[in-house]
């Protein structure tokens, strides 16, 4: 059987830049460990694939899997397959792609203009959740060859979120510091084993971005990934408990991927009512960059 894929870059709009990304439509009927071969085949951070959804009014059902396991929901690969079912089936300026995830249904508002990478934003189907405390500083600079100094800034601490993903959260004091770590394999094993890290600094390369980044997730696969949605979807919750937002609407772009040759520029934006955090946006651009067909 013969499969479509796309390949897209996703939160970028230059080809060869951001997340690539594979899409495998009609994908009905395919096995999940069919569906796992084929993401190892591709070997990219994701692979989705693409169904009839179970309910008419929705656009499509996704599975998104890694080379080694499948994901109930990540950023980069829900903005990829919004933008494309968008530019393959609706030809207005402005679409809405309904996904139904493992995780739940999300909503992929589409921004389509000619001349113009579209862009793609949905609302985190979860809020992050706070998962207690993360492994003391020391022990996480060993696992990703800092020293103890080089942990923490201001008032950021490591931390332990999820918005469907768990991640553990470390702020780096400076760029310097961020662009050498790595995973430690003679540490990391016994501190992070099962775990993804995604290290985060207040310096940027650029003026407009409010965060610096990089994640690491060994044990799914991904040795780095240039960019993360589903970690700057829970980073709100990191964001919000350091950074004291007031209440009302908040944006904080986050780079990411440039110490892998992949410029990549998420879009965060929150809402605080009441002191709390009440909705989670995460957007950007996604480019087609091939296409062909797949024997599964």
């Amino acid at each position: 059987m013969r499969l479509p894929y796309h390949i897209l870059d996703v939160f970028t709009d230059t080809r060869f830049g951001g997340n690539p990304l594979a899409v495998v439509l009609d994908a009905d009927g395919l096995e999940p460990g069919r569906m796992q071969a084929v993401a190892r085949e591709f070997n990219l951070s994701e692979t989705v694939f693409v169904s009839k959804p179970q309910r008419a009014a929705h656009t499509a059902r996704v599975r998104i899997f890694t080379p080694s396991r499948e994901l109930p929901f990540a950023g980069h690969p829900t903005v990829g397959a919004g933008v494309l079912l968008a530019e393959l089936r609706s030809p207005e300026p402005d679409a809405l792609v309904v996904l139904e995830e493992e995780i739940g249904i999300v909503r992929v508002g589409v921004r389509q203009r000619a001349g113009a990478a579209p862009f793609g934003e949905f609302t985190a189907p979860k809020l992050p959740e706070d998962l207690g405390a993360a492994p003391p500083a020391e022990r996480l600079a060993a696992a990703l060859g800092l020293i103890p100094a080089e942990i923490g800034f201001e008032n950021h601490r490591p931390t332990r979120y999820s918005a469907g993903n768990p991640f553990v959260f470390v702020p780096v004091a400076s760029l310097e510091a961020i662009a050498k770590a790595h995973v430690a394999q003679a540490h990391w094993p016994g501190i992070m084993q099962g775990t993804s890290a995604f290290l985060y600094c207040r310096q940027a390369v650029h003026r407009a971005s409010a965060f610096h980044a990089r994640a690491f997730a060994p044990d799914f696969g991904v040795p780095e990934d240039p960019a993360t949605g589903s970690a700057v979807a829970a980073f709100a919750g990191v964001v919000h408990r350091f950074d004291d937002l007031p209440d009302g609407t908040h944006k904080r772009p986050v780079e990411q991927g440039y110490e892998m040759g992949r410029p990549s520029l998420i879009t965060l934006g929150m809402e605080v009512e009441a002191g709390s955090l009440t909705a989670v946006r995460i957007g950007g651009h996604a480019v087609r960059v091939a296409e062909g067909t797949i024997e599964v």
